[in-house]
């Protein structure tokens, strides 16, 4: 297998992101949780993404895992490699993105990184290095209250100076405008200055392919899928990449049986989801306190929902208002509760799949990442776009009965997002 472009993300839901991004674009794609093991057998790709939960654990252990997914990538044929990031920048002044990419960096011999978490299409845009979510810098905006990662400031080149030992540059919308070559002319300016990464800026979708061009000179780049877009077409203009059917291809038989949900974000998006499910479906919504102190809260909660899937879908929610969050995690700890609420909605899971519920959705990326790690799924194949960013998912390589899923991100998905989920996932 000869990789034309390798990813790592740095979380499950946004590897689902970029694995459906670059499938839209025409690159054959699978996802991995995880460095796969040697016997995984996988299709001919073009790209692989390699999913990690590495965003908001110790620095150092994000470091390991992602420079070992980056040998694997490499030993496959990837002369490029993406470290797919959250589209709001998600991380701490400690990191994770700054370690993760300086580590990389250092391992491919680049000068410098090209960093940009911008998607004009899905409204986040980085200009003079601060990023915007619509026409609000993050800061201002609702996206800047993740649980674990809050984003307090919207200037990139800020929030990745206090994480990366080198300095940090940025190439200007000015620049972009003028091309490939200005962006590459600009990198070895900068570089010569001793800066070791560029936050850059876009603000359209055609800004993306350009600065895709100047990124495939070099062996390593950090953002979000729209960075993903633009190394796609670059790929497929280059000829680098036949190119192919965009995603939405078959995904083998229908799967059938009962269908359940489960929500662990708090974003405002996902408690409108979650609102308007209601409407149409069941919904248990369980209290993050009981599943700190309680000894079992997960039977009841496991015997509410399967006497109900006989009959239809249902929904089992802990997400809670950002103040209700704060409030919980004074209370035990941030990570205690993140933990105990991760562990606690893919115990769920698990039971579900072992009452034979072969398709789930899922709303959170820790909630999907500790789903998919309990069901110890290896690998993914892309299916057909719910949402931008969220494909259906088909499991592979498990040595058991497929299932689908998707795993959305928090702030993913319109209104009806379960609804419109569950029609594409027969």
């Amino acid at each position: 297998m000869t990789l034309a472009l390798g990813c790592i993300a740095d979380d499950y839901t946004g590897a689902s992101d970029l694995a459906n991004t670059l499938t839209l674009a025409g690159l054959r794609t699978v996802q991995t949780i995880g460095v796969p093991a040697d016997d995984l057998v996988l299709p001919e790709v073009d790209a692989i993404v390699v999913a990690l939960k590495s965003r908001s654990i110790e620095a150092s252990t994000a470091v390991a895992a992602s420079r070992a997914a980056d040998r694997w990538l490499r030993a496959r044929g990837a002369g490029h490699v993406l470290f797919k990031i959250c589209s709001t920048f998600d991380s701490t002044d400690a990191g994770n993105i700054g370690p993760v990419m300086d580590a990389l960096r250092a391992d491919a011999g680049d000068p410098i990184v090209l960093v940009t978490p911008a998607f004009p299409q899905n409204r986040r845009t980085v200009y003079q290095g601060n990023l915007f979510v619509g026409s609000v810098p993050l800061n201002e905006s609702p996206l800047k209250d993740h649980p674990l990662n809050p984003m307090r400031d919207a200037n990139l080149v800020r929030v990745l100076a206090r994480q990366s030992g080198s300095t940090v540059g940025l190439v200007d919308l000015a620049t972009v405008l003028n091309g490939p070559d200005a962006i590459a002319a600009r990198l070895a300016e900068l570089a010569a200055g001793g800066a070791g990464s560029a936050i850059v800026d876009v603000v359209e979708d055609r800004n993306l392919e350009a600065i895709g061009r100047a990124a495939l000179g070099q062996k390593v780049s950090v953002g979000a899928s729209g960075f993903g877009l633009g190394l796609a077409q670059a790929l497929v203009a280059s000829g680098r990449v036949a190119g192919g059917a965009a995603a939405g291809a078959a995904l083998g038989e229908p799967i059938g049986g009962p269908a359940a949900c489960l929500a662990g974000s708090c974003s405002q998006a996902t408690l409108e989801q979650i609102a308007r499910a209601e409407s149409w479906m069941p919904v248990l919504r369980l209290d993050p306190e009981a599943l700190i102190t309680e000894s079992d809260p997960i039977s009841p909660a496991l015997a509410w929902a399967l006497e109900r899937l006989t009959s239809g879908p249902v929904l089992i929610a802990t997400s809670a208002k950002p103040d209700s969050v704060a409030a919980l995690q004074a209370r035990h700890g941030r990570d205690k509760a993140g933990h105990a609420i991760e562990q606690a909605l893919s115990a769920i899971a698990a039971g579900f799949a072992a009452k034979g519920v072969r398709r789930l959705v899922i709303a959170g990326g820790e909630t999907s990442g500790a789903v998919v790690d309990r069901l110890a799924i290896p690998a993914f194949l892309i299916g057909p776009e719910i949402a931008p960013g969220v494909p259906v998912l088909r499991t592979a390589g498990t040595g058991k009965p497929d299932m689908l899923l998707a795993l959305k991100s928090g702030n993913f998905g319109g209104p009806d997002f379960f609804a419109d989920a569950l029609k594409l996932m027969p």
